[in-house]
């Protein structure tokens, strides 16, 4: 545990048997703690952190927005690991990415070394609730720091790679349309594939430019939706 940064403390996962003179970090933001602990356990070299919040992207925004909380969080994990880190990067998980997202606007964004965003990437739309079936349109704000990292990811600096299934919130953009958003922005183009995922997942698209990439899945309902979490383990490679 990491006492006295949040409501609920994080859960810090170190391989207790290997002996490590420096580290990679991933700090995950919602989600069950084991499938972190999990995680780290298939990856040598690698510390996790588990960080759960609530429910909703703004339970993990707030406690980022210029409070301190993530200083404090990077210092209560180095002191607890002892080694020196060498990289850093966050994944989130559904609501997790918007504690992801208030790091990467933050002063901290320099810092982030990669981002692995595991069915979760949302943004509002204009107007509010209404689908582009309807006529809305995405909320290209609320995808800026993401815009910004594929840049950098595209050209080398970073990493950056987004999971999605085919669910459809309806009253806030899915993961598909603001992957959608993003991949046109860059000028990358949907790759269909077919071919067989971690955990019985149906892969049903992949597109990359340099560091920058989605992976598309089937599926619509809510196991769907956690397979890309329990798959962490498995993501955690498009990082390396």
């Amino acid at each position: 545990m990491l006492p006295g940064i949040f409501h609920r403390d994080p859960v810090l996962f170190m391989p207790a048997t290997e002996s490590m003179d420096s580290v990679n970090l991933l700090i995950h933001f919602h989600g069950s703690e084991a499938v972190v602990g999990y995680a780290i356990q298939q990856h040598s070299g690698w510390v996790g952190v588990s960080v759960n919040l609530g429910s909703g992207s703004r339970a993990y925004g707030t406690p980022f927005e210029g409070s301190g909380a993530f200083e404090a969080l990077l210092a209560a994990i180095a002191e607890s690991v002892g080694v020196p880190i060498r990289l850093v990067y966050l994944s989130g998980f559904s609501a997790g990415y918007g504690a992801v997202r208030a790091i990467l606007r933050s002063e901290h964004y320099p810092s982030i070394d990669g981002v692995l965003l595991l069915d979760g990437l949302h943004a509002g739309y204009v107007p509010d609730r209404t689908p582009l079936s309807d006529g809305g349109t995405i909320d290209e704000r609320d995808l800026d720091a993401f815009q910004r990292l594929a840049t950098d990811a595209i050209l080398g600096k970073k990493h950056f790679a987004i999971t999605h299934s085919s669910v459809f919130p309806g009253t806030f953009a899915s993961t598909t349309e603001c992957a959608d958003l993003l991949l046109r922005a860059n000028g990358i183009a949907r790759e269909p594939v077919l071919r067989e995922g971690p955990l019985g997942m149906q892969q049903v698209g992949q597109s990359q430019s340099g560091n920058f990439q989605v992976l598309a899945f089937a599926g619509n309902t809510a196991p769907d939706h956690i397979d890309h979490l329990h798959a962490l383990f498995y993501f955690m490679e498009l990082l390396e």
